[in-house]
């Protein structure tokens, strides 16, 4: 298969759905004490997304596929869970830059292997659960910064990052 189209490049900054939900997806913030459980309860919808026959189908050409969103999906929750366990050991962490976008292209989504990307999902999707399981009470607080400034706790962190997963379970109607 031939490269796809690059969706243009995400600019929003989504640190708001942290504090005020999401109309576009319904996601309403919660208490970051249950991230772990909402993230485990995504994997049998991503499955479910990922089992389907047009796995590989764009619903348009700038838009992507089930198979694309579940790469994505699985290597936020690798970021994410990086992430959280920098802000765990490091107060006032710093992320590093991620692309997103860079990503997709280099380890070329689409051409990847559903049932694959299904069992990775799992897995990265179990590890920053238990990390996030593993969160002290009096860590949730604890600051993390990404490479644009935005300033997170790894409570707000761990809504942000739940929300993302969930939002793109929208994307592709899972």
């Amino acid at each position: 298969m031939s490269e796809p189209l690059a969706p243009p490049p995400e600019d929003r900054d989504w640190t708001f759905v942290t504090t005020v939900g999401c109309t576009e997806c319904g996601f309403v913030p919660f208490d970051p004490a249950l991230a772990a459980d909402r993230l485990r309860a995504t994997v049998p919808r991503w499955r479910a997304a990922l089992s389907g026959a047009s796995v590989r189908a764009r619903p348009a050409p700038l838009t992507w596929s089930p198979l694309e969103y579940a790469c994505h999906v699985r290597d936020v929750n690798k970021t994410m869970d990086g992430r959280l366990r920098l802000m765990l050991a490091e107060d006032g962490a710093r992320f590093e830059n991620w692309d997103q976008d860079a990503t997709a292209v280099e380890d070329r989504y689409w051409e990847q292997d559903p049932s694959v990307v299904g069992d990775e999902l799992a897995a990265a999707t179990e590890k920053a659960a238990a990390t996030l399981d593993s969160v002290a009470e009096d860590a949730w607080s604890r600051r993390g910064f990404r490479s644009n400034g935005s300033e997170f706790t790894v409570g707000s962190l761990a809504v942000y990052f739940v929300h993302d997963v969930e939002h793109h379970l929208h994307d592709v109607t899972a």
